[in-house]
């Protein structure tokens, strides 16, 4: 195992010390493992709060900052954070209008989240993300996988918050898009965890698993590996086949490496998932491109489309500045 680190009991608190020291506007408490925005609690303003396992950055701390999260909480690599992180997170950004949770649906988020909620006086409401349309349960979950809608609820919902909306609008805004987005992925290789110090699967070269899940989940099915024309087929047949996303005010499409794979590999995959969705009758009105919700090491892709509207538009728009997404400011 070859990788940058110091110890791999270690990985987690050492990435935090980085994080603390790559970007002083952000507070750590590295005793809770929970990444702030500096100035949190906003007066007045709903709190945004996420978190999961470590090891899909810049998932979730990279998007605490002005118009996402307010805190994040980071679990071991590929684990739930705990309840009492949850618990410091929202007395953390309780600005006196409420936090929202922000939940990625695997069976230990999913608890975790509710037992902190339940433990806390803050009015607390959850919305929980399930737009992978690879299978209906897997290893951590019941139901869908919560994966790459989770960043575009974090930047949708978050700027709403900024807009000092109610918690109850907030709320309807992150179930808007979770309700209106599906993702679909695809590994070309597997990843490595570094307690683990060897790959979480085997995946002979030559083979790619269509319908991956971000923790390294079987998908739909193991086949030969494509090109980049036939692999994007692959991924928006079926995102196209669970939702209809003609008409309106097109789509935001994102296009989201796993981890290893560059963005060069990603600008291609992006061509020709374009020219698929062209020929499908689907518009794209925004587009985001790049390693955003990951899986280590792994190398792969996958596609996430949301139905928008021109409310979505507007709050796709409005600043963000995080260590991950900054723009309008």
């Amino acid at each position: 195992m070859n990788k940058l680190i110091n110890d791999p009991a270690r990985v987690v608190a050492d990435a935090l010390r980085g994080v603390a020291a790559a970007h002083p506007e952000l507070r750590v408490d590295h005793e809770q493992r929970v990444v702030f925005r500096g100035d949190a609690p906003v007066r007045g303003k709903v709190g945004l709060i996420s978190g999961g396992g470590s090891g899909h950055e810049p998932l979730h701390a990279g998007f605490v900052g002005m118009g996402m999260l307010d805190a994040a909480c980071a679990g071991e690599v590929f684990t739930s954070p705990v309840p009492d992180q949850m618990v410091a997170a929202t007395q953390g950004v309780d600005g006196g209008a409420g936090v929202l949770h922000i939940v990625k649906n695997y069976t230990g988020d999913v608890m975790n989240f509710e037992m902190a909620a339940e433990m806390v006086e803050t009015e607390v409401v959850a919305v929980v993300i399930d737009d992978d349309v690879a299978v209906q349960d897997s290893l951590y979950t019941a139901g869908r996988r919560g994966v790459g809608a989770t960043v575009l609820v974090e930047k949708l919902a978050g700027a709403a918050a900024e807009q000092s909306r109610p918690l109850a609008e907030v709320a309807d805004v992150a179930r808007k898009v979770n309700a209106n987005a599906r993702s679909m992925g695809v590994a070309l290789t597997s990843c490595t965890v570094p307690a683990a110090g060897k790959p979480t699967f085997d995946l002979p070269d030559g083979q790619m698993e269509v319908g991956i899940g971000i923790h390294g989940e079987p998908g739909r099915r193991r086949v030969p590996t494509g090109t980049a024309a036939e692999v994007a087929e692959m991924l928006v047949t079926p995102v196209l086949a669970d939702l209809d996303f003609t008409g309106g005010d097109g789509v935001i499409a994102f296009v989201n490496s796993m981890g290893a794979t560059p963005l060069i590999e990603l600008y291609v995959m992006y061509a020709e998932i374009s020219a698929l969705l062209e020929k499908a009758g689907v518009r794209i009105a925004r587009s985001l491109v790049g390693p955003y919700i990951t899986s280590l090491d792994m190398a792969g892709a996958s596609v996430t489309l949301l139905k928008a509207d021109d409310e979505l538009l507007r709050l796709w728009d409005a600043p963000v500045s995080t260590p991950a997404l900054r723009w309008g400011v």
